[in-house]
């Protein structure tokens, strides 16, 4: 077990480590969709590549959500084979947010053996969730355009 201090200082030499290992920049909160955004997230079990959608009005959440789904057997069939579609999923804090993912599980951020594990994972996941918005774009920012 690491003291708190020990595993904060881990996880800033992982993150240090990944972007020297891929050292590009990625799309992330950069969609200029409000609150639509791709994440990295790792823990001490597994590790995750995320499209959040979390507007605070829950029409809108709704709306984005189903356009994604929509372009589930795409996304699926052509990008991201495993991915995970979750409607409603529960943040801590309480707030309801909109989820698309893949996971890496019986890794851990505190193993520095699996971290070129992970860092091949975020690489290749967050590169065709990458692929994937940019193909779809302009039909996920239209609002105008139905599912």
């Amino acid at each position: 077990m690491f003291s708190k201090e020990e595993a904060k200082r881990i996880k800033r030499e992982f993150w240090i480590n990944f972007s020297e290992e891929y050292p590009r920049k990625w799309l992330l909160y950069n969609t200029k969709i409000r609150d639509f955004s791709f994440k990295f997230y790792v823990d001490n079990k597994k590790a995750q590549v995320l499209l959040e959608i979390e507007p605070k009005d829950e029409e809108l959440r709704k709306i984005y959500f189903e356009k994604v789904e929509s372009l589930k057997n795409v996304l699926i069939d052509e990008y991201i084979e495993d991915a995970v579609f979750e409607r409603d999923f529960y943040l801590e804090n309480g707030k309801t947010v909109s989820r698309v993912w893949v996971q890496l599980d019986n890794i851990s951020v505190n193993n520095r053996n699996s971290w070129p594990q992970i860092f091949d994972f975020f690489n290749e996941k967050m590169s065709a969730f990458e692929l994937f918005f940019y193909e779809y774009e302009d039909y996920l920012k239209d609002l105008e355009i139905n599912t």
